[in-house]
């Protein structure tokens, strides 16, 4: 090696420490005029010598790459949703959920709740390899480039880390960068910033990563996803990464019960407010990961956590007017209209009243004066209303009795708390709310078409029904506003591509009222194909598993409609997939069918994921509780002792891994 690269190398594991002792321990031991000069110093040898390149060098932090489209990633792990608690009975209750499922004592590992925009980092032999935005969920956007030059964000790890995995956190803002960087755009003339955690999510779109590095971000981690990381809790998860090189929030404590939860929640409640950082909560994990394995997932978030939020701020403003939108299946919402007023660090103007029954709750009347939250600090809710202020000309709201688009006299079937409109194929919101839910990122993922396309292709008359969008040419589509040519053939393009889209996706996309991304998925393993589902009687929809009455009744009656008929046929007739490809066929069976089984312990050949799977591949239902209705166990190494117990007691099969593959076969 030469002198030149030794003195390079030197210099990056130099710079790399004092990064890290600066912006992940803060603690600097040199002034930030030594560093700079070392840097410079770096910079001009690497300019010299572009022999010796590399991408994770400290001089790449200062951005410049630009980024026109971020491309869209799948993620390897789906980056999950919490769901949210607000009282100590809400906690009570999920962990009697837990208790029943998991054995053994379970501890928790409690967490502040930083309010940011969530990040996936993967990390290859030491190096940041990409970074992804969490998006959707299923799949996000590099943002490698922009995130390279957040400064917390180690470009090369230090100790015993494995070969590659997934770290998540949160890109936040500081109050303190915030502040400065509202007060330099104030200087300027220029629209302050409304909220940090804005700011940070929209920096990481900025095009030019020059522009991203001089925002002061920071990133922190707390979570680790991979294989054979030899890691057994929650709480030594977080201790890895921190020695790892990442910024890991110390406030993190264990607690052995849900009053400690409660203390550790109290205490931060408090003291959040001397953070230098918006928080809106604590997350509450379970830290055995094997119990966080054996409890699972629902369709929408872990089983094994929970986030406890603080006590949203409130506000008082003066209610203007009631206005009412029409949604893709016809509900009619209210919707408040306030006197703009600043709430969490937005600007609040309008709220959901739900549905009538709401509005007669509260008794809440245009001209009142109303206490507003924003309910998780996300979406504003009314409270009530301050009666000692209410005008005394002030009439009682009667609920409309007409679609306010199309005038057709509203229905509201028993049991049922909302208003609709029942002008199914003449209500123009209902037409571009079904058309925007098919083209929807969880549904066709159309590239090129959004919903304000979608609103101008109904209101053009180009189109009626989602099947409309296939007939459509470049000719029609170039007249509309802001279309440029390239817009014009991104989106024939992008309709084209969605006939590619599988089964199950395009069952949610046709909008069936209650069938969402699970029981879409739920029916289409089940019945395999659209016309099998069009012949299924209600009986046959609520024999599979969790499909109620409701959602049958509801299938049923989509398909009972000669005009969704019509559109389904001329779907098929465009090729878009409408039955399950030979390719997911493989290897599903009705073997396992009607059978619910139990999936418990640790496993040798094959993991938990890969064995539910083929359970459902199989036709049968993982359960995550052994009762008398379950079939038989497919039991691990350290399965629960009460479990076992539970299973001898109701003379419930317990086998083997290989037992089960052997059976399947």
């Amino acid at each position: 090696m030469s002198n030149i690269q030794q003195k390079i190398n030197q210099l990056r594991d130099e710079l790399r420490e004092h990064n890290y002792n600066y912006y992940v321990l803060d603690n600097p031991t040199i002034s930030d005029y030594e560093f700079d000069i070392k840097l410079k110093e770096l910079q001009q040898l690497e300019d010299g010598h572009p022999e010796f390149f590399d991408a994770n060098s400290p001089t790449q932090r200062v951005g410049g790459e630009v980024t026109k489209n971020f491309e869209t990633i799948v993620h390897e792990n789906r980056m999950y949703s919490l769901d949210n608690s607000y009282s100590k009975e809400d906690l009570e209750d999920w962990e009697t959920r837990i208790k029943k499922m998991v054995d053994g004592d379970i501890q928790y590992t409690c967490e502040l709740k930083y309010d940011g925009a969530s990040m996936s980092l993967i990390y290859e032999n030491g190096l940041l390899a990409r970074a992804v935005t969490r998006g959707d969920g299923f799949q996000g956007d590099n943002v490698t480039a922009n995130v390279k030059t957040i400064k917390s964000v180690p470009l090369q790890l230090k100790g015993d880390y494995p070969s590659k995995f997934e770290i998540r956190g949160e890109i936040v803002l500081p109050f303190e960068g915030f502040n400065k960087m509202n007060e330099e755009r104030i200087a300027n003339g220029e629209e302050p910033y409304r909220n940090p955690r804005n700011t940070a999510s929209g920096s990481l779109k900025l095009q030019d990563s020059a522009e991203v590095a001089k925002r002061p971000l920071e990133c922190l981690l707390y979570s680790l996803q991979g294989v054979n990381l030899g890691i057994t809790t929650q709480f030594e998860n977080l201790d890895k990464a921190r020695a790892w090189g990442f910024k890991v929030p110390d406030a993190a404590k264990l607690a052995n019960s849900i009053d400690e939860v409660l203390e550790f929640v109290e205490y931060w409640d408090i003291h959040r407010h001397n953070l230098p950082y918006e928080t809106d909560g604590v997350v509450i994990k379970v830290n055995n990961l094997q119990q966080q394995e054996e409890l699972g997932y629902t369709a929408k978030a872990p089983r094994w956590a929970m986030a406890y939020k603080f006590k949203a701020e409130q506000v008082s403003t003066r209610l203007n007017s009631i206005t009412y939108q029409v949604g893709r299946t016809g509900a009619i919402t209210p919707v408040a209209n306030l006197e703009p007023v600043e709430l969490a660090g937005t600007t609040v103007k309008r709220a959901s009243l739900h549905n009538a029954d709401q509005i007669e709750k509260l008794d809440i009347r245009v001209g009142d004066e109303v206490y507003v939250e924003k309910g998780g600090e996300i979406i504003p809710k009314i409270l009530g209303v301050d009666l000692s202020k209410r005008p005394k000309t002030s009439k009682r709201t009667e609920y409309i009795n007409n679609c306010p688009e199309c005038e057709t006299e509203l229905i509201r079937k028993e049991g049922e708390a909302q208003h609709y409109c029942p002008n199914y194929n003449g209500c123009n919101p209902q037409i571009i709310g079904r058309i925007q839910h098919y083209i929807s990122r969880k549904a066709m993922d159309i590239e090129g078409l959004g919903g304000e396309t979608v609103a101008l292709l109904v209101n053009a008359g180009l189109i009626n029904n989602y099947s409309d969008l296939y007939e459509l040419t470049k000719e029609q589509v170039i007249p509309l506003d802001r279309m440029a040519e390239k817009s014009a053939d991104n989106l024939i393009e992008g309709i084209a591509q969605s006939v590619n889209i599988p089964f199950e996706r395009v069952l949610y996309a046709l909008g069936i009222r209650y069938v969402g991304e699970t029981v879409a998925k739920k029916l289409a393993k089940h019945f395999k194909s659209i016309d099998a589902i069009i012949n299924a009687s209600e009986e046959e929809l609520v024999n599979v598993d969790e499909i109620g009455i409701k959602i049958a009744e509801s299938v049923v009656e989509f398909f009972g409609s000669e005009e969704n008929n019509n559109i389904v046929d001329r779907l098929k007739q465009f090729g878009v997939q409408l039955e399950m490809s030979a390719e997911q066929l493989i290897g599903q069976t009705n073997i396992l069918e009607g059978h619910s089984i139990v999936v418990s312990g640790v496993f040798e050949s094959i993991s938990r994921n890969d064995l539910k799977k083929l359970i459902e591949d199989n036709g049968g239902k993982v359960s995550s509780s052994i009762s008398s209705k379950t079939s038989f166990i497919v039991a691990g190494d350290k399965m629960g002792p009460s479990k076992k117990e539970k299973a001898e007691k109701l003379d419930i099969d317990m086998i083997n891994e290989y037992d089960f593959l052997q059976k399947i076969k």
